[in-house]
Parts: structure tokens; sequence; C-alpha cells
């Protein structure tokens, strides 16, 4: 038996260093016989305007021109086809829609942004300026970008997979206005009463009788000239921010570049509701917002990530997503939300199909990966048992583009801590879970941009290259010719793990027993910095253990005589690696099952 476990850790160890000389075999995914209510998601987050950059310029407070920007048909059948066979079923094309922007497009008809009220040269995708229209830097001809981009919805699903597009619901860009409405829509802000600080059916609300002012001490384009930056922007009455903030002058550490809509709460008094269950008790945000969910779902997105959903009432969510859904039921709903006393409301009353699990699994495991005083992997417990009921409407993830870049000097420091971190996020429940582009290949979010700074986080609000990604792209060919062994080996580990998460049963929909508390005090393991749980169906049983350290591990994992019973799982028999290789170890589990890990190692065992 020693011998077998000497064997495992060789192996492991050959896959998992920084090499590109794995011969791991990679599991195909029979899709054609995983039923949809089986199925576990896996998104793939593109900021849209960087992903198909390939402009190494990266100059602070850059122009477009400078820095180049992606654009929608950059991201080709060749691409789809790498995100397909990286395991990814859904695409989250982030900023598609019409935002602020500090380029010029006036040629085309598109009125000129304020800088004093945009975020950044190239704005930010959460300030949105027309919901019924496509943001101009994504497309090769300005006038045919919405083309352009049913012609994306279309390639995705040629390529099988589906398209994810942000609705942002609580707030819209200081200057919204959309020229590209279908007729007989009204725009936001049209027949609002303006004398009114607040009113049931206004879509905005107001500061009666005062005029915006911009922040004091902000900057735009970091003091550089532009025709627009002038300290000034016409706004009377002035509107309440978008985070809430209701003074005329907010500060620049305010949503100031968006104004917030009013769903029927007088955010404005007393936080009183103002809707009912009738026709008439149905105020005009409710109503005009689910018409722009229904036009872009009428375009073939087939799933909404939805922008800080718990800033608006549960109720227009039960109102909106029932709407939606009458006519595409198929249509996915997933909600950012951060407030755990929420998520049930937000699910079973609200109607959403998933969550955001970031207060939670994301900042415990992230705790652990930057070993902070304190932290412990025995913690990853509660916070899967804190939502025991509810495991599979949420959405795990190591990085998107609000969280640090996990290889950034903000946050794990080394990629190759997204080997263990990643393989819990990812087969710990059945819920979704998300990869970050560029997060495959190790991308560490370096460089100061302009408005974004450098803080460890890949620039939303800037024109910007992404150096490690770029290199996976080389050019436009989506082959990873100018990647390093190391990064190819990290991105072939993450392939493994995705396409585990779809043609694993156990994983898929299995159910979970936590082997951490049997180990807590088990010197063998060391339960602050490895972790180890069991997944299984009647078919299928399968034990994860990671190693949240840098140094080589050796431990012992000991099964409970319960779990042994839950899982029907064989005392003794042989264990396969799943995620690296089919190496076949001898067990036995009233001995416990012995295991050297690597050094930010991590192993998914098939029990036989």
């Amino acid at each position: 038996m020693k011998k077998s476990l000497k064997a495992i850790s060789l192996l492991l160890l050959a896959a998992m260093v920084w090499s590109c000389g794995s011969q791991a075999k990679q599991e195909e995914v029979t899709e054609t016989t995983t039923k949809i209510e089986d199925d576990k998601i896996i998104v793939y987050q593109m900021f849209t305007r960087l992903f198909g950059n390939t402009n190494t310029n990266n100059k602070k407070w850059g122009t477009l021109e400078e820095n180049g920007v992606g654009k929608l048909n950059d991201v080709s059948d060749k691409a789809l086809k790498e995100l397909k066979d990286l395991g990814t079923t859904h695409v989250w094309f982030t900023g598609v829609i019409e935002h602020g922007v500090c380029t010029d497009y006036t040629e085309f008809g598109i009125p000129l942004d304020d800088a004093d009220v945009v975020k950044g040269r190239a704005g930010s995708p959460y300030a949105i300026k027309d919901y019924y229209d496509i943001n101009p830097d994504l497309a090769k001809e300005v006038p045919n970008r919405m083309k352009e981009f049913e012609a994306l919805i279309k390639r995705v699903h040629d390529n099988g997979m589906e398209v994810v597009v942000d609705f942002v619901p609580n707030h819209v860009a200081r200057r919204y206005f959309s020229d590209a409405k279908p007729e007989g829509v009204e725009d936001l802000g049209a027949s609002d009463d303006v004398t009114k600080g607040f009113d049931m059916n206004n879509n905005f609300y107001y500061i009666e009788g005062k005029p915006f002012k911009a922040p004091k001490g902000y900057e735009p384009l970091g003091g550089q000239p532009f025709p627009t930056s002038d300290g000034k922007f016409d706004e009377n009455p002035a509107k309440v921010s978008g985070n809430g903030a209701v003074t005329d002058q907010p500060s620049v550490n305010d949503w100031f570049e968006t104004v917030r809509l009013n769903y029927g709460v007088n955010h404005i008094a007393d936080g009183s509701k103002h809707f009912g269950n009738k026709t008439t008790d149905i105020p005009s945000t409710w109503k005009k917002m689910t018409d722009i969910l229904l036009f872009w779902a009428s375009k073939g997105v087939d799933a909404f990530r939805c922008d800080m959903a718990e800033m608006v009432p549960v109720e227009f969510w039960h109102y909106g997503i029932a709407e939606v859904k009458k006519q595409y039921p198929d249509i996915r709903f997933i909600a950012e939300i951060y407030n755990p006393k929420e998520y049930r409301n937000y699910i079973h009353d609200g109607g959403f199909d998933y969550l955001y699990d970031k207060v939670g699994v994301y900042d415990t495991l992230r705790a652990v990966m930057e070993d902070r005083v304190g932290s412990s992997a025995l913690n990853i417990t509660q916070t899967h048992e804190d939502i025991k009921d509810i495991r599979g409407n949420m959405l795990n993830f190591l990085e998107n583009h609000d969280e640090q870049r996990l290889a950034s000097e903000f946050f794990a420091k080394d990629a190759r801590m997204g080997i263990p971190g990643m393989t819990v996020s990812a087969t710990l429940h059945t819920g979704p879970v998300m990869v970050y582009f560029g997060q495959e290949v190790g991308e560490p979010g370096k460089g100061d941009s302009g408005f974004n700074g450098d803080d460890g986080r890949t620039t939303i609000f800037d024109y910007w290259g992404v150096p490690e990604h770029q290199k996976w792209v080389n050019g436009g060919k989506f082959d990873g010719g100018q990647l390093s062994a190391e990064q190819k080996s990290l991105r072939e580990f993450y392939k493994n793990l995705l396409h585990l998460c779809r043609s694993e049963e156990a994983v898929r929909v299995g159910e979970l027993y936590d082997l951490q508390p049997a180990n807590a005090d088990n010197k063998e393991f060391d339960a602050d910095r490895a972790y180890a749980f069991l997944r299984y169906t009647d078919n299928q049983k399968i034990m994860v253990v990671a190693n949240f350290t840098s140094a080589e591990k050796t431990v012992k994992v000991q099964v409970p005589a319960e779990a042994i019973q839950a899982a029907k799982l064989s005392k003794t028999g042989k264990a396969k690696d799943l995620l690296f290789g089919n190496v076949a170890v001898d067990y036995n589990l009233e001995e416990g099952v012995e295991l050297t890990l690597p050094a930010f190692g991590a192993v998914v065992l098939e029990l036989k």
C-alpha cells in the first residue's frame, strides 16, 4: 500500500508543478445525455472591451487609439471553440450595453459624454446611458453595432454555449437618454414630475430646487484636457446618486456618475413602500425595466447577471422575473447579492436561479489562501452549512471584475494557489462555478491604468491590454502560442477541473459529506491548511483533498463510520485520480486514506 501511495504522490507532483508535461486524460462531456436540470453551469466572465485587445501599449490614461480596444468581432469562432473546450457553458459578456465613455462618437449621432460624470476614459460599464443600445467602442462598424452583437449571440449558440449579459437595475448614467429604443417605448424619466423628490411613478429621485454640482476634487481623466471637462454638469434639479446619496453634490466616493432608479420605495424620506399587487399599484420603473429585460431576451440572451440586486426591492424581482419567464421559461437570473439574510428571500420570493456566494465561500477561501492570522480551512465547513438548503443556487468564484486577481500581490501572489482554491470552489456543491478571463493563465492585474490605479484588479474604467491573457490570445489566434510552460500547465488544470465538473455525476448532482470536522484534531491531517470532503451518488463516490500550503504535505484523511454509511462506501478498494490522470491507489478507510500532496496541491479521487 505504501508503495502505491508514493506512486500517486510522485505523479501528482509531476502533474501539478510548473511544467507542461502533464499527460492527463481529458474526460469527454456527453452533453446529449445530460439533462438541463442535472447540468453544472460553468460561467466564463469576459470583460468584452479587453478580451480581444492585442495592443500592448498600456499608456496610463491612454485613449482608445493609443491603447486599443477589443471588438465584438474579435470574439471569433476560434475563440469561442477554445472557451467551449475549456469547459464553458455560459459566456458572460460584461460591458456590452451602451454606457458613458470619453471617446467622441458624435459623427455617428451619439452625443459626447460629459467627462465630469464619467469614471475613467472608457467609462464604467455600470453607468448605462442607453439600455437599448450597444457600446460603440465594441463595434467594428459603429452604425452596425447591434447587428454585430446579434451575430456574436449566434456564434455563441452555434458553438454550443449560452449568452449572459449584465442587467443593472438600481441605477443608470447621470445623462441617460435612449436614441435606440423601440417604437412606443418611453424613456426613463420622460414623464417624471421633477417638482417632487419622490413619487411612485417617477423613475428617478430628485433634490428639490437644487441643481447638481460636480464632486469636489474630482479630476476627470487625471487632469488631462477634454472638451466636456469643466467642472459643470447641467442637471436641475439634481437627482439622487446611484448609491443613494441624497445630495446635490455627491462626493468622489459616491456613485456620482449614476442616478438611482425609483422602484416605489421612498428613499428620500422614510423608506416606505408604495406599490401593491394590483395593476394600478405597479410603479412605472417596474414596467420599463421589465420591458428592457424582454428586449434583450428577444435578442437571444439566455441569462442575466443582475448587478447589486438587493438594492432593488424583492417585490420587483417577483414581478419582473415572472413576466420574463412567462415568455422565456428557460432564461436564468443570477443575483449579485452580499446579504446572507436575504438569500432565501431573493430565491424563493424574488425568483432568482442563482446568487453570488461571495461572503461565504469566497471570503472564507480567500482568507485560507492568504494564510491570514486566525484563518482556518475548518471555517469552510460553516460556509456551506449556512446554505445547506440552497447550495445548488449558489454560484462560486475566485475572481471577477470586482475582486482582486488571485495571482496579484494583493491576494495570493501565486497563480498556483488557484489549484486548491478552485478545486474546492468548483466541486464543493452542485451550483455554478465562474472563471474570469485571464484567471486560467495567471493574470496578476498589474499596472496603473489611470482611473483604476494599480490595485490588483484588471481595470473596468480604462482602455487597456491584459498582458498574460494577451499571450493566450496570441494576436487573435487564440492558441496560447505565447504562454510559458507554466501557464500552459495552469490552463490545463482549469480545463481538467471544469470538464470534471461537467462529466462526473457526483460533482454535478451528488450529496456532500464534509470530512473536515472528523479530522479537526487529526495531527496527521492539519485541518487549518488542508481540506477534505466527499461528494457521492448511488453510482459514484468522490473524495476531494486540497493542500493550501506552499510545501509538500503528507496527510492521512480519516473517514468516519457515519460517512461510510451515508455514502455507501466500500471500506477497501482502489482510488482513481480524476483531476490529473488515471492513477490507481489501494485504500482502507478504517486505516485512513494517506496521500502526499505537492505544494498548492489537490486531488479528486474516485473511490471504487
